[in-house]
């Protein structure tokens, strides 16, 4: 057994899976599907480290669902891997992509039990029908379909990765600094999801679970002056505005706080800090449809949303449902889901006294269904 550290590359775009959530997001039971890999890896064996490289907007939320290194990746599966690299301590390193989603065990022991092969062990499909190419029948028996995991050398590695031209793989890289491969069978259960239609093909993958994530959010802003009033997406009738960094549309905070408490995905501050100027009077509707496109691509989608808005003035009643259907629109559910309330304090507290609104929200979400 080598001294060995895993990285999992998971920082790509997802665009041939051509769906609304990205294919390393899709939910296995109740892990995405790049944790549902690296726990996979984690029972074949014992690394000394795991890394796992994602995108500058994923990052942080990754963080939040397991204790493992995490990686900003790169322009390119070659860039991410570099990145990743530098945290490697270790003399070999098993690399693999999240797509290859089924690695059986006997494949994985295989690779490593010929770690002392050659700087690189490749493991791979021989090919059994017919092949064209450019217009050219060729000895199929020459051919090899490459897969991952690949367990490298790491010193080798690094080394190859410094070229300048772009390598599709590990083995293309080391190859072309004179470096020594060792090819051994792979398994057809290690199928890479490039598409959608290829989950069909993995028996190992379970359905996302039916279960429902509630979150909470809470927000309060003061009146001012000189600024127009936004209230859940609708330009209220008023003299007042609300004091705040962005347009002060507490109804929205609220709302956004709600859907990414459900989604264990921190809160407002973190994503639209109040110090940042780029955030000044921004457009609390934007940066609805923002966390909406998140949570969409990692996996999620909105059941129902029920907004409480205390206020003692404005009256509300005559928006809410302009405000149902404006909320309904962004979230991309219908506007029964989507129930406004409006009530006093009873001219009790800061609310009562007419200096602000407060508003709660609840959010209720479910992991988008792949099968």
């Amino acid at each position: 057994m080598p001294d060995l550290t895993l990285i999992l590359l998971s920082a790509g775009n997802s665009t041939r899976f051509n769906q609304k959530v990205k294919k390393q997001w899709i939910r296995i039971e109740n892990d995405p599907l790049w944790l549902y890999v690296a726990k996979r890896f984690q029972n074949f064996t014992d690394f000394k480290s795991i890394i796992i490289t994602g995108t500058e907007a994923e990052l942080p939320y990754m963080q939040k669902h397991a204790p493992y290194i995490y990686v900003q990746g790169g322009e390119s599966r070659q860039e991410s891997l570099s990145n990743a690299l530098s945290y490697v301590k270790t003399s070999h390193v098993l690399v693999s992509d999240v797509a290859r989603a089924c690695v059986p065990k006997v494949m994985f022991d295989n690779i490593l039990s010929h770690s002392d092969q050659a700087d690189i062990i490749v493991p791979y499909l021989p090919v059994s029908d017919t092949v064209v190419y450019e217009e050219h029948t060729i000895n199929r028996d020459a051919v090899k379909l490459i897969q991952t995991p690949q367990l490298s050398k790491t010193a080798v590695l690094q080394k190859a990765l410094k070229q300048k031209t772009i390598f599709t793989d590990d083995s293309s890289a080391i190859k072309a600094i004179g470096g020594s491969i060792f090819y051994t069978k792979g398994s057809i259960k290690a199928k890479k999801i490039t598409r959608y239609d290829d989950l069909d093909a993995l028996a190992c993958l379970q359905e996302a679970s039916n279960d429902v994530f509630i979150g909470h959010g809470f927000d309060v802003h003061q009146f001012c002056d000189d600024k127009k009033m936004v209230l859940a997406g609708v330009g209220i009738d008023s003299d007042k505005g609300f004091l705040a960094h962005s347009d002060g549309d507490v109804a929205l905070h609220a709302l956004i706080d709600a859907i990414l408490g459900a989604a264990g995905a921190g809160d407002i501050g973190e994503l639209y800090p109040d110090t940042e100027s780029a955030y000044k009077d921004a457009d609390s509707k934007q940066m609805l449809k923002e966390v909406i496109s998140f949570i969409t691509q990692v996996g999620f989608m909105i059941n129902n949303v029920d907004i409480t808005i205390m206020a003692q003035t404005p009256k509300v009643s005559p928006y809410k449902d302009e405000m149902r259907a404006v909320i309904a629109k962004i979230l991309d559910i219908a506007p029964i889901c989507v129930n406004i309330k409006a009530t006093t304090t009873e001219k009790l507290g800061f609310v009562g006294r007419k200096e602000g609104v407060a508003v709660e929200a609840v959010a209720a979400l479910k992991f988008r269904k792949w099968k």
